[in-house]
């Protein structure tokens, strides 16, 4: 059993197969927080975690229990106005404009499994065999309305899920907020680890130690954005990725988001996962409901490596879709960077048949298929085929590609319109815009409504019509800029705050249709790269695209960065050209394929340009990352240096599930004059197998080279008269166990 309460007491200890979770039923009625970390034993009570003492100037329970201090207690779930001052997890106006609530405890529900949320993407446990719910339930008898907050234990993955759910049974009131998960610690001695960036250096990795006050990252563009993602961690300031004690946040959901961490002056921390409460108001009706999204905890006290793998073995089994989730990704070649929008039906079969001669495995067409689009000013919205580039429309063009062998893939942009074009002259009260003000324009398009179902109507039509036709294989799902203006012409006045929430809604139900009518099509994420870089989307698309900088160097930081809080084969890493369209470096194509295989790997450029040698060295790259692919995508990962912002080297290594194959690379950014010895020290290794490392007639056992380290040669050979290039370089080092 993970979930054990003890009804005499009214305590909750829930236990993973490493971790303990413990909270109580207050005084008051409401839960306070006991314990989270390390398995601890099963008790009645915890006394010496829950004693009380009286503080000067802070508010009190009542006259007779002085040493009952709401501002002086861990909670679960916390309200404002009572004498606690913190930032509160929920608060709602009542009929009478009162903000005060009162819940007190009502009951509570225990049950097998993982059920799915009806309109949210969410973690899952379809068979019941790997988890345990818990609901606590929690009444405002003045108001009328229940709160449950759920708890769903994944024992195996040391995973909490947490939610909340809001009934309302009396007069209608709002929500002004509603976080999905809190965690009160009993002390600040953490390091913030936080996954910053903008469009083209997303997810990089800021570490800084807590300080008094609130600290925050959140988003408030309508999408989880390029600035901050929804994942971060607290780490004590000595842990590493080998060591160490820390806690992991993540967020199953696309839209605004808010993470606060909040030390107060007796030095504890609150933190606070949830929607942003900017931008965010509910209308909770009479007997209505509203659900919060699903917040995803973890802790490890072995290091940021243990805590990524815990939260990388919960996304396989209870949150990417099944079908996809250890089915191979194909090796694909997108066209975008070698055509842009100036292409004919002519001029992309020699792209697609050389492609086939590579051996690679599924063209994509990006964007300027449909409508009259040749530039990014018009068509968006106009879900057919421009005629003047394919001439047996888009279905002709997708069976020449099947008929090579090849699968076929599909840039759309489905929630975005641009003013020139059918939809907006048939529908032009579908664009977002405040009525009587300036809309703001981003890469020259506006948004779709998305909080109105005939717009999912219309596109699930448009888009279902594209897929039947091609019989296509994979969608690349883009969404190019943030949203201005958030109004929602079909909403009234007092649901205005709801927009941002109903249209992402709206986004998850167009994601939900397509992807049950046609289970087969793998779908890809995408905003301008990594603005929407989420779990949300990782529900419905089982990978995104990491970020539009291709630079091998620039993606070193970002899927570095990005595999803190996600797995491999999440993200789509592709090849590119050089000098790079983002940062114009020039970078060898063997490194850059060896930064593109830690990820869904393929290229970006016209290949029929290569040179016979470099087309020669794509073939052989494609036919390594086929041999390997199993592993790249879906092995173990590592992270093997701990690097600051200037770090030179980065190290990263890939490990089978049964310990016989490991791939391990290492990165140097710029040459160094005169280095001493360079030693390479694997991770994950079997201590008493025998392994042999790329061509080395030697064998070492797995003990020698995770303690003892593996030389690696120095870049520069000081002997050579002509020396090659020495920048960007990466070593790769394919280990296997021998008898």
């Amino acid at each position: 059993m993970s979930i054990h309460v003890n009804e005499a007491t009214n305590l909750f200890h829930l236990q993973t197969a490493h971790t303990s979770y413990i909270f109580r039923v207050l005084e008051n009625g409401e839960l306070g927080q006991i314990y989270y970390g390390d398995r601890i034993p099963v008790k009645a009570a915890y006394p010496n975690l829950t004693r009380m003492e009286e503080h000067d100037c802070t508010n009190t329970l009542s006259e007779e229990q002085t040493d009952f201090q709401l501002e002086m207690i861990k909670q679960e779930y916390a309200s404002f106005g009572k004498g606690d001052y913190r930032t509160p997890a929920y608060q709602i106006t009542g009929p009478n404009g009162s903000r005060i609530t009162e819940f007190d405890y009502a009951g509570y529900e225990l049950s097998e499994g993982k059920e799915r949320l009806g309109d949210l993407p969410a973690s899952f446990d379809d068979d019941h065999h790997d988890s345990q719910t818990l609901t606590v339930k929690l009444v405002d008898h003045l108001l009328h309305l229940e709160l449950a907050l759920h708890y769903t234990v994944f024992e195996q993955e040391d995973v909490l899920v947490r939610s909340a759910t809001f009934t309302n049974h009396g007069a209608p009131v709002f929500i002004n907020r509603a976080m999905s998960a809190q965690l009160d610690l009993p002390d600040a001695d953490y390091d913030f680890l936080q996954f910053s960036g903008t469009w083209s250096r997303e997810r990089h990795l800021y570490r800084n130690h807590l300080r008094p006050g609130s600290q925050s990252i959140e988003s408030a563009r309508g999408h989880s954005s390029h600035q901050e993602n929804p994942f971060f961690i607290l780490a004590r300031p000595h842990t590493d990725n080998n060591h160490g004690a820390a806690f992991g946040f993540n967020f199953i959901y696309s839209g605004n988001f808010k993470d606060e961490i909040e030390v107060d002056q007796f030095d504890t921390t609150r933190v606070l996962v949830g929607i942003n409460p900017l931008e965010f108001g509910w209308h909770l009706k009479t007997d209505a409901t509203f659900q919060t999204p699903e917040a995803v905890l973890t802790y490890t006290s072995n290091g940021l490596n243990a805590l990524s793998q815990q939260l990388g073995r919960f996304y396989n089994h209870h949150l990417l879709n099944p079908r996809f989730v250890k089915q191979e990704r194909p090796i694909l070649i997108n066209n975008w960077e070698a055509t842009f929008m100036d292409f004919t039906e002519d001029k992309l079969m020699p792209i697609v048949k050389r492609a086939k001669e590579l051996g690679i495995e599924m063209f994509v067409l990006d964007d300027g298929w449909f409508g009259h689009r040749d530039d990014d000013h018009t068509s968006l919205g106009d879900w057919f085929t421009d005629e003047k580039k394919f001439n047996h429309g888009i279905g002709g063009f997708a069976q020449r590609v099947h008929d090579l062998g090849l699968k076929f893939g599909l840039w759309f942009e489905p929630e975005m319109i641009s003013l020139d074009s059918q939809l907006h002259t048939d529908h032009p009260d579908w664009m977002i815009a405040t009525p009587n003000r300036t809309a703001t324009p981003a890469r020259h398009q506006f948004v779709l409504d998305m909080s109105r179902p005939e717009v999912v109507d219309y596109l699930v039509a448009k888009i279902s019509a594209v897929i039947e036709a091609t019989q296509l294989d994979y969608i690349k799902w883009d969404m190019n800029r943030s949203i201005t203006e958030m109004y929602g012409a079909a909403l009234p006045a007092d649901q205005q705050l709801e927009f941002a929430h109903r249209y992402i809604l709206g986004v998850y139900q167009l994601y939900a249709r397509l992807t049950t009518a046609y289970p087969n099509v793998l779908f890809e994420s995408c905003a301008s790269g990594g603005g929407r870089f989420d779990l949300g989307m990782m529900y419905y698309a089982p990978q995104a695209w990491a970020s539009d900088d291709t630079d091998a160097i620039e993606r070193i930081k970002i899927q570095d960065g990005t595999s803190y809080g996600y797995t491999q084969n999440m993200w789509g890493a592709h090849v590119s050209a050089v000098p790079n369209d983002q940062v114009a470096r020039v970078t060898s194509i063997d490194t850059r394929a060896k930064v593109a295989y830690f990820g869904d790997f393929g290229y970006e450029l016209d290949i029929t340009k290569l040179s016979a040698t470099e087309q020669a060295t794509i073939k052989e790259q494609v036919a390594f990352y086929k041999q390997h692919r199993a592993l790249f995508q879906f092995g173990t990962f590592y992270r093997l240096e701990t690097p600051d912002t200037s770090a030179n080297v980065y190290g990263w290594e890939v490990v089978n599930d049964d310990q016989t194959e490991a791939i391990g690379a290492r990165f140097q950014i710029l040459n160094e004059a005169n280095p001493g010895y360079i030693r390479y020290y694997f991770k994950g290794l079997a201590p008493e197998k025998t392994y042999q490392v790329n061509d080395d007639p030697e064998t070492y056992s797995g003990a020698e080279l995770m303690n003892a380290g593996y030389f690696v040669a120095r870049v520069m050979d000081r002997t050579q008269p002509e020396k090659d290039p020495a920048d960007f370089y990466a070593h790769l080092f394919v280990v296997k166990a021998v008898d």
